[in-house]
């Protein structure tokens, strides 16, 4: 009998699996170098935003004075006329003192180590915005790759604000405050935070906010019978912050300041402080629609702080375009949270592939010649017209354009008072600006004329073009040969000055040289991209004073660049059917 031979099955070897490559350190913090270097490429363009002017000369007051600058000494119509609106007094003083602190930084800044330094300054500012919505967005998913996409995010907005404004602190220590709530660690410094905070800029109240999310997470935390361990010293350090947030030149005028913003004429005239648009869709419309989508799918696991987190800072956002770049910080810190995770590991080749990415962005900006443009643009101000009136001692008071007024009290201050300045600190003086800037009267009121008798103006500095590319028709007009009372005694591509009484070394130049300036303002307005509707205006103005080769010069120009404007192509229709 056959034996049969007892078989065992050997036993299954389990596949092994390949190992998780993972990056190398040193790629990780090449990664983190290249972006931060990324992030400066899009934040060191020139200086020269039309605030930065005013910031320095208060910041030099200040150094130089050993006080804040009320009253002010560097407009002698701030303080002129009836106010406006009630509350405007209140504002004018908030808006002379809320940003002392930083304006005294900007000075310090520019003054030790020049323009160089001050836009390395507002780069180190802004990247701090981006590095600490990174940092939050890794701790918060335990990834490294979200943090960095995080981080990058912000750019979707932040170049938007690289000025170099009080605003930035703002921003920056929005950033701070929530990062020391997550942490817990250096809730004792916020005291110290705030009270910086409130010297240099009004945006404090962010932080107001920010804390009372914190607290009221501890206190619904208590109400549900689960106390945070920390909760006392949450709501203790929130409310020493927010006690020495009150000492600043306005204590809690700030909140009142607020709502007369809105009541001001002036200020919301100002874009900046306009409601944002939601339609058509923008980086930050969509941005914010996406992650309050992301907040609603996953609400189950949605923590109350990161609800009201989302709902404070987004309704900030939602205030004023100034505001905006507040959902470029809690936006992508949500996204990364709440985004499902991937589940497979992220290949070694994409982080290689991502440096490259960044070198080669790196070296497109700077090629472009966008990026670390280390100095100032001044070819957008009267430089020139400014030394002019220095080395010339000229004094006596002046009308100047409300973009030019920064420039020239940093220029010329002592020496010179601006009639008006980006501060917006009078309205009335505000409404006769205009009628004097366009030349325009207006029924029941003065004359632009009369208007100048009335602030008793001896001298007009300013260009012949607003930013938009309209005219200045009061430059236009004082160049009227047949007037006796206004003499041109200067004239470049950036502005011209007429002075009622020349001083005897100022030679006055033929009236009509002003047209000239005004065709080389346009002409250096498009050779620093800054649009053709100039051409259009300069056609139209030349239209209207009789002067048809200028006109058919002007309008040519501007319909070789956008032929299909009918109204132009109409009037040079007549124009050439009149020679």
């Amino acid at each position: 009998m056959r034996q049969r031979s007892a078989t065992r099955s050997a036993p299954a070897v389990a596949k092994s699996q390949p190992p998780v490559r993972v990056a190398p350190h040193w790629l990780r913090v090449a990664l983190v170098v290249l972006a931060g270097i990324y992030l400066a490429t899009q934040f060191t363009h020139e200086a020269g935003d039309s605030d930065l002017w005013w910031h320095l000369a208060a910041g030099k007051y200040i150094w130089q004075n050993h006080r804040l600058p009320v009253p002010d000494p560097f407009s002698y119509t701030t303080n002129l006329g009836a106010p406006v609106y009630q509350g405007e007094l209140t504002t004018r003083h908030f808006n002379l003192t809320h940003e002392w602190g930083m304006e005294l930084i900007y000075y310090l800044v520019q003054s030790g180590l020049g323009f160089p330094g001050l836009i390395l300054f507002r780069a180190l500012l802004l990247i701090g915005f981006c590095a600490v919505t990174g940092w939050l967005a890794a701790r918060r998913s335990e990834s490294f790759h979200r943090g960095l996409a995080a981080a990058l995010l912000t750019l979707v907005l932040t170049p938007l604000f690289a000025n170099d404004r009080a605003y930035l602190a703002s921003f920056l220590l929005v950033t701070v405050t929530v990062a020391i709530f997550e942490v817990r660690r250096g809730l004792w410094w916020l005291p110290l935070v705030f009270l910086v905070w409130a010297n240099c800029h009004g945006g404090f109240l962010m932080g107001w906010a920010i804390a009372g999310v914190y607290s009221a997470e501890a206190i619904l935390a208590r109400l549900q019978g689960k106390p945070l361990p920390d909760e006392r010293k949450v709501w203790l350090a929130s409310g020493l912050a927010v006690a020495a947030s009150l000492l600043n030149p306005n204590g809690l005028g700030v909140i009142e300041v607020m709502r007369h913003y809105r009541d001001s004429p002036m200020q919301i005239a100002i874009l900046e402080w306009s409601y944002p648009a939601w339609w058509p869709p923008d980086y930050y419309n969509l941005l914010a629609v996406v992650t309050a989508a992301v907040l609603l799918w996953k609400w189950r696991q949605v923590r109350l702080r990161d609800w009201l987190l989302f709902l404070v800072l987004g309704a900030a956002s939602a205030t004023a375009i100034r505001n905006t770049i507040f959902m470029a910080f809690i936006g992508p810190v949500l996204l990364a949270t709440y985004l499902p995770k991937w589940k497979r590991p992220m290949p070694v080749v994409v982080e290689y592939a991502a440096a490259g990415l960044l070198v080669l962005a790196i070296v497109m900006g700077i090629a472009r010649g966008t990026a670390f443009q280390l100095r100032a643009n001044v070819w957008r101000y009267p430089s020139a017209a400014a030394d002019f009136l220095l080395a010339h001692h000229i004094t006596g008071r002046m009308f100047n354009l409300y973009e030019y007024g920064g420039y020239l009290m940093w220029r010329l201050w002592p020496q010179d008072q601006v009639f008006i300045d980006g501060r917006a600190l009078n309205e009335s003086v505000y409404n006769d600006y205009i009628h004097i800037a366009y030349n325009a009267d207006y029924k029941g009121g003065l004359t632009s004329d009369q208007l100048l008798q009335k602030y008793g103006i001896d001298v007009v500095v300013m260009s012949g073009l607003d930013y938009k590319g309209g005219i200045f028709l009061l430059a236009a007009a004082l160049s009227d040969p047949s007037r006796h009372d206004w003499k041109l005694v200067y004239q470049d591509e950036r502005a011209v000055i007429y002075m009622r009484n020349p001083p005897p070394d100022v030679t006055p130049l033929p009236s009509l040289d002003a047209l000239k300036s005004l065709e080389a303002q346009c002409d250096h307005y498009v050779n620093n991209g800054m649009g053709v509707l100039c051409e259009r205006a300069l056609g139209n103005l030349f239209m209207g004073i009789g002067d048809g080769p200028r006109a058919r010069k002007w309008l040519t120009t501007y319909l070789a660049v956008d032929p299909a404007d009918p109204e132009a192509n109409r009037e040079l229709s007549l124009l050439n059917a009149a020679k």
